[in-house]
């Protein structure tokens, strides 16, 4: 009795062991299965090449990302012409200094400019003795700039006027800092009436003894006439190259490795109507001379100082390839009967040729006066913006497509509609892709071109965003969701030749659109997430697309891809996976990357964008509160495990050793 006992003792001692034994094997099984992996084949024969322009940059004339931005000019309606639809002239943003009893203010249209005949006239009732005398300031108009001019002590600005006037002339040119407190520097320009009896052009060189970001042009007198001012400019010195671009916006531009450049939009090429279209004539040729144009989609004026040679001259100087969007007599509200199109197909044809005209040509010599005798590198150009719906686009897009094709059949061509259906009545080099929609719907169109045709003509990403109430503005659940879309973009690379995020810049002063990229003032910038993530996409372009497996049960939702590229610089070669957890988990996954040999060393750099917040965001006073953070290893092999945190981008670079 007692030995069987016993025997049940053991029995069941066994039993609980196996148990146990078996509920550990499954608690490991369930675990592994739970388990995410990657798995990179970087072998020779399975690479893809990645199109060289593939990721690049979108310009549209919004935001005032141009004029105010961009493009230093510090002046706003330097020539007095601004206006909208119901005003044709106005002088704002111009004040005047002094009251009626001493000046008045008025213009008209006796300038000495064919195409922008307003003049800005003051007729000066005081003087510096008599019964009417000047304030001690003297009496005039000042510019405030784009919501304050940012003037730096030491720095040089160029202050470029026309004048005439009726009498001697003494007129002060001045910087004056917030509110119209000190002198940041100053000049005084004097002369006989016989002297200035004639539009005359003044130059003068302000250097700043003093620091304000706030600051305002002033041109004051306190002797009695009439003085007529027009075109009036400041410039700072110390722009790139020399070529007017505002030179830290421009370096954010250049830290993006963009392959190309689109310009000049966008609805901004559109207009509501088409007499507010842009066109690329009125906006070449001396500054002074430039008419400008009331951009009615956005609802402001500019002086089109940045033009259509100056984006040429950016994409240049960014080391990137021009994408020319022209108009195509279509616009938000009325359009050009086919019949009648072809004066706007020969103004593109004129177009080209100014960008690659040889410099004896009727529009090649005008790009050769400006300062640039060799052609720029024009290989593109696009019919139109978003006009594929409208009753007319098909009709004209064929005009300019012939009449391009003709004349320069190299030109790369890139229409609104998607020609890969209609190959035959709608030829296209390329076609335009715009999506703009929530940040869910975004990640998940990763898998949008999964199923595209791999004939015809290829697709150009070339306006995309989280928009709406996931972005506010600027959030890093809308540069997740864009990241997750990147890499199914990265991943379908063979029908998609060009990608670029919209928009580009936005001044915090006037936020036509949000979410941008790039926000600035007057003195400040900070990249929002989406500016971010951009950047872990910057090596793509020309890489090899590498093929990889991820497996995962988990709830969290993941998208991975990998590169094998190279850098020139460093003449040393790197794989990069990004991996894109869209989840609220923290995730554990295990990376292999077969093709190498056992026991292959590497160094690898882990770069990893994510915040406490999901809808965190960079401001002025914290402007890199949500910015990559970057860690490296030496000796990793070619099998390694992370960490993903929650809603994060995660980017892994082995150095090949």
């Amino acid at each position: 009795m007692g030995s069987l006992k016993a025997l049940c003792n053991v029995s069941l001692l066994q039993l609980f062991i196996v148990l146990c034994l078996v509920f550990q094997c499954f608690a490991t099984r369930r675990h592994a299965d739970l388990r995410t992996t990657l798995v990179v084949d970087a072998s020779d024969a399975t690479g893809r090449p990645i199109p060289e322009t593939l990721f690049g940059i979108f310009f549209e004339e919004i935001n005032h990302a141009g004029a105010g931005g961009l493009w230093a000019e510090l002046v706003s309606n330097r020539g007095f012409e601004a206006g909208g639809p119901n005003t044709p002239s106005n002088i704002d943003p111009w004040t005047i200094i002094g009251n009626e009893s001493s000046i008045i203010v008025e213009t008209d249209r006796t300038s000495c400019f064919d195409r922008n005949k307003v003049a800005l006239r003051l007729e000066v009732l005081c003087d510096s003795e008599g019964d009417n005398i000047c304030p001690n300031e003297g009496v005039g108009v000042y510019n405030p700039g784009f919501w304050g001019m940012n003037i730096e002590q030491g720095k040089k600005y160029k202050v470029i006027f026309y004048v005439r006037s009726t009498e001697s002339l003494n007129l002060t040119v001045s910087l004056i800092g917030t509110n119209g407190v000190g002198n940041l520097a100053s000049s005084t320009i004097t002369g006989t009436a016989a002297d200035f009896s004639s539009w005359t052009k003044v130059e003068t060189l302000l250097v700043a003894k003093a620091t304000d970001h706030n600051s305002r042009l002033q041109l004051t007198t306190n002797t009695k006439g009439v003085i007529w001012l027009d075109q009036v400019s400041a410039m700072p010195q110390d722009t790139y190259k020399g070529h007017g671009f505002r030179t830290e916006l421009f370096e954010m531009l250049s830290a993006l490795k963009p392959k190309f450049i689109r310009f000049p939009g966008g609805c901004f090429v559109e207009g509501e109507w088409l007499r507010n279209a842009f066109r690329w004539k009125a906006t070449v040729g001396p500054w002074e001379e430039r008419p400008g144009h009331f951009g009615d989609v956005w609802m402001y004026w500019t002086d089109d100082g940045l033009g259509y040679f100056e984006f040429l001259q950016l994409a240049e100087d960014l080391g990137a390839i021009p994408i020319w969007v022209f108009n195509n007599g279509v616009s938000h509200n009325d359009e050009v009967d086919t019949s009648a199109v072809l004066p706007l197909v020969q103004e593109a044809l004129d177009g080209i040729e100014f960008a690659r005209g040889d410099p004896t040509s009727k529009w090649g010599s005008l790009r050769a006066a400006m300062g640039h005798p060799e052609p720029f590198d024009l290989r593109y150009v696009a019919v139109g913006n978003e006009d594929c719906g409208k009753p007319k686009y098909r009709g004209n897009y064929l005009k300019f497509y012939h009449a391009i094709r003709t004349a320069y059949p190299d030109i790369q061509i890139i229409s609104n509609c998607d020609g890969s259906s209609r190959a035959l009545d709608h030829p296209a080099d390329m076609y335009d892709y715009h999506v703009y929609t929530n940040a869910n719907d975004m990640f998940s169109r990763a898998n949008t071109f999964d199923r595209t045709s791999r004939n015809g003509p290829k697709a150009f990403v070339s306006e995309y965003a989280v928009t709406g109430k996931d972005a506010g503005t600027g959030s890093l659940l809308a540069a997740l969701a864009e990241a997750g879309f990147l890499i199914g973009l990265e991943k379908n690379s063979d029908v998609i030749e060009m990608v670029s995020y919209a928009p580009l810049f936005v001044n915090a002063n006037d936020r036509r659109w949000i979410p941008d990229a790039i926000v600035f003032d007057s003195y400040q910038m900070y990249g929002t997430p989406s500016y971010w993530v951009q950047k872990l996409f910057v090596e793509s372009s020309g890489a090899t697309f590498l093929p990889s497996t991820l497996n995962t049960t988990s709830s969290n939702q993941l998208i991975a891809s990998a590169i094998s590229w190279k850098d020139s610089t460093e003449n040393k070669n790197y794989i990069r996976i990004k991996v894109v957890n869209f989840g609220r988990g923290t995730e554990t996954i295990d990376i292999s990357i077969d093709g190498f040999p056992v026991g292959q060393q590497f160094g690898c750099t882990k770069t990893v964008l994510t915040s406490d917040n999901v809808m965190d965001e960079n401001s002025f006073a914290q402007p890199t509160k949500v910015v990559p953070q970057t860690s490296s290893a030496v000796n990793v092999e070619s099998k390694i495990q992370a960490i993903l945190s929650p809603f994060s981008v995660t980017s892994f670079d082995f150095l090949i050793l």
